[in-house]
C-alpha cells in the first residue's frame, strides 16, 4: 500500500516537474519575442529618431504603391487562350456583336485591346492594327503606373540612411570635442549610432527591390499576352474579311 502511494506521488512530483518546465519554456519564448520587439525600438531610437522615421514613412509608401500594384495586375490577368478561342467561335459564327459583348465584359488589358481591334472590324487592316497598337501602348502605360514611385522610394531608403549616418558622424565628431578626449568608448558609440540609418536603409531598399522585381515580370506577362492576343485577333480578322 505504501509503495503504490510513493509511486502516485512520484508520478504527481514528475508532472508537476514537466508543467513547470513546459511553462517556463513558454515564457523563455514570450521572453525572446518581446526581446526582440525591444531590440528593435531600441535600435530604432539609437539611430535618430527624425532620420529612422523618414525611411520607415518610405518603406510604408512603398509597400502600399507595391501592394496596390499587385492587386491591380492580379485582378488583369485572365485566360488568354480561352478568350481567342471564345472570340474566333463567335467570329466563325458572324457573331460580330457577341464577340464584342464577350470582350466588354472580360476585365483586362487583354480584352480591352481586342475589344478596340473588334470596333474597327469594318475598317481596313492597317487602321485597324494601328488602333490595336496605339490602344495596346495606352495599356502598357497603365500597367506601369505608379512604378515610378516605387523607384523612387527604392533610391530614397539608402539615401535617407547615408544622410542619417553622415549627420550622425558630424555630432559623433561633437561630442569628441566636448568631451576633449578621443577615447574608443566615445568613438565606438558614435559609430554605431551613425550606421544604424544605413543598415535600416540598405533593408528598406532590399524589401522595395522584391517587391518591384515580382511586379515587373507580372507586367512582362500581361505586356506579352497583350501582343500575342493582338497578332492572333489581326489574323482572326483577315480571315473573317475574307470570308465575307
Amino acid at each position: 500500500m505504501q509503495d503504490s502511494v510513493l509511486v502516485a506521488d512520484s508520478a504527481a512530483v514528475s508532472d508537476s516537474l514537466a508543467t513547470d518546465i513546459m511553462l517556463s519554456e513558454d515564457l523563455d519564448a514570450e521572453a525572446e519575442e518581446g526581446g526582440f520587439h525591444k531590440q528593435l525600438k531600441t535600435k530604432f531610437i539609437d539611430g535618430n529618431v527624425g532620420f529612422m522615421s523618414l525611411v520607415a514613412l518610405a518603406l510604408v509608401l512603398g509597400l502600399a504603391f507595391c501592394i496596390e500594384r499587385i492587386i491591380y495586375l492580379t485582378l488583369s490577368e485572365i485566360k488568354a487562350h480561352k478568350l481567342m478561342e471564345d472570340i474566333e467561335r463567335r467570329l466563325q459564327a458572324d457573331d460580330v456583336e457577341g464577340a464584342k459583348t464577350l470582350c466588354r465584359n472580360t476585365r483586362g488589358p487583354v480584352a480591352s485591346v481586342c475589344y478596340q481591334g473588334l470596333l474597327h472590324i469594318n475598317q481596313p487592316m492597317d487602321v485597324i492594327e494601328r488602333s490595336i497598337a496605339n490602344y495596346g501602348g495606352l495599356q502598357a502605360a497603365n500597367l506601369e503606373k505608379g512604378c515610378s514611385w516605387i523607384k523612387l522610394f527604392i533610391a530614397m531608403a539608402p539615401s535617407l540612411g547615408f544622410l542619417g549616418t553622415v549627420i550622425g558622424m558630424v555630432m559623433a565628431f561633437d561630442q569628441i570635442q566636448q568631451a576633449g578626449d578621443i577615447g574608443p568608448t566615445i568613438v565606438a558609440q558614435g559609430m554605431k549610432v551613425a550606421l544604424i540609418t544605413t543598415i535600416f536603409g540598405i533593408v528598406v531598399a532590399l524589401i522595395l527591390q522584391l517587391f518591384y522585381s515580382y511586379i515587373l515580370s507580372k507586367i512582362e506577362r500581361l505586356t506579352s499576352q497583350m501582343e500575342e492576343s493582338a497578332i492572333t485577333l489581326l489574323d482572326m480578322i483577315t480571315v473573317y474579311k475574307l470570308k465575307k
